[in-house]
């Protein structure tokens, strides 16, 4: 078991807005926190509007795989980041859960996108000053 703090994020596809959360978390945390992703109806392919919101801030998430939310990943988590997908997202016992208000980027004009983006890049760094004790 790892003494680092690990993060799942969650949305319906897993294709924009947790793969974005992901992508900013492993840029501003490095290596000081575990980072997943996951969807509760995991989509064919990741969003290319929000991979080409993530190019533009120099974040790569083309590698980046839609995933089926598991039991597992869940358990393995401190923290359980949702993200629209309301009652599709199970809840797991003594985690902390935390529920972002986004727009969902799917079919979204790139402007739109770059504003979910940023939104998500602000809630990231709460998130990581408040599990590191360190603003970045």
């Amino acid at each position: 078991m790892s003494d680092k703090p690990s993060v799942l994020f969650v949305c319906v596809h897993n294709a924009g807005r947790s793969q974005m959360a992901a992508g900013w978390l492993r840029q501003l945390a490095g290596d000081t926190v575990e980072v997943r992703s996951a969807g509760s109806e995991p989509g064919d392919r990741i969003n290319p509007t929000a991979v080409e919101a993530m190019r533009e801030v120099g974040i790569d998430i083309t590698a980046a795989t839609p995933t089926r939310l598991t039991w597992d990943a869940a358990e393995a988590s401190d923290v359980i980041v949702t993200m629209g997908c309301g009652d599709a997202c199970p809840v797991f016992p003594g985690k902390r859960y935390e529920d972002w208000k986004l727009t969902d980027p799917a079919g979204q004009p790139i402007d739109v996108v770059r504003e979910v983006r940023d939104e998500i890049r602000d809630r990231v760094l709460a998130l990581l000053t408040d599990l590191t004790g360190q603003a970045r």
